[in-house]
């Protein structure tokens, strides 16, 4: 949804969910506006100016151009309104992307790689690898997930949340409803689906969009959920934390590889391009097939997103 101000009048340019277009359409006259969610993507409230005179500290705010409502679900409402009952809050939390340890490091290429089958992940497990993109001299390659061998432990993807703030201690820990207890993950489901960090649980998704994007839920109550969300332990060495305040629950999980990458180029050749990447032992593999894209992680309770880079690449 979006506001405009147009010289007195006053303009909603309004999207309907995929739901609410489906309702729309029954035209059995049923349909009403029940719930809706506002966000303020746009808006840099960094802007503010101490230094101004008086009623002019915001104007650079005001006169923040405002975005067009488009329907894309995966880049619309990053940064959702939410009304909390207290007005003792200065930080809120947000969701930051946990690389501090190798095995929940981005590649090299500055995106999460997916290996989609087991040739591109080590040669078929081969006792003898020649140019396999997630195996080097000493393992498993950083930055890449195998897609097809779930089970195998390597990169894993982690998001942490909290209060990215100095002022406020870890050991003061964080309030109750500052709290992320439920989080929902998209993914193009083309392309894949997500599993645990173990690679032992694969998740269901609650449904598919209209943009073939798979939106999954998680709880942290249910036991199902508990393979990828974590308690975020806030006297773990500094090393290791992202956030630089009180820490919530983190979300981790993997990505395997949908059937379709695995047993087909068709995908790649539609969507995608070639390449040339780093194989086993430094070689370089040109004619790499990959796809780009974003799984996006959000917070349910309080509306924050990351959108996270991922590539998925086929030798």
């Amino acid at each position: 949804m979006s506001f405009q101000d147009n010289s007195g009048d006053i303009i909603f340019d309004v999207v309907l969910t995929d739901e609410g277009r489906r309702r729309l359409a029954r035209g059995d006259g049923s349909f009403t506006i029940t719930q809706f969610a506002l966000a303020d993507d746009e808006i840099n409230y960094e802007l503010f100016d101490t230094t101004a005179s008086t009623a002019q500290e915001d104007i650079e705010i005001l006169q923040t151009p405002i975005f067009e409502a488009f329907t894309n679900n995966m880049s619309s409402m990053n940064s959702r309104l939410i009304t909390l009952s207290r007005n003792d809050v200065l930080y809120l939390p947000v969701l930051r992307l946990n690389e501090q340890r190798d095995e929940n490091s981005m590649h090299d290429i500055g995106s999460f790689v997916v290996a989609v089958d087991a040739n591109t992940e080590d040669n078929n497990n081969s006792a003898s690898p020649t140019n396999a993109i997630g195996l080097t001299t000493s393992g498993p390659r950083t930055g890449v997930i195998y897609g097809q061998t779930t089970s195998e432990r390597n990169t894993s993807i982690r998001v942490d949340t909290g209060l990215d703030t100095t002022e406020i201690p870890r050991a003061a820990g964080l309030a109750g409803d500052l709290q992320e207890t439920a989080f929902m993950v998209q993914i193009d489901n083309r392309l894949g689906r997500i599993v645990s960090e173990d690679g032992a649980a694969f998740k269901t998704f609650d449904y598919v969009d209209d943009d073939d994007i798979a939106v999954y839920t998680f709880q942290a109550d249910l036991r199902q959920d508990q393979a990828f969300i974590i308690d975020n332990n806030t006297t773990e060495n500094d090393a290791f934390q992202i956030i630089k305040g009180p820490t919530g629950k983190s979300m981790m999980f993997k990505i395997a590889s949908s059937n379709d990458l695995r047993q087909s180029d068709f995908l790649f050749d539609q969507l995608g391009s070639t390449t040339s990447m780093t194989g086993y032992n430094s070689t370089t593999v040109s004619g790499v097939k990959f796809i780009d894209t974003v799984v996006k992680v959000t917070g349910m309770n309080l509306g924050q997103s990351i959108s996270i880079p991922v590539r998925f690449v086929k030798q």
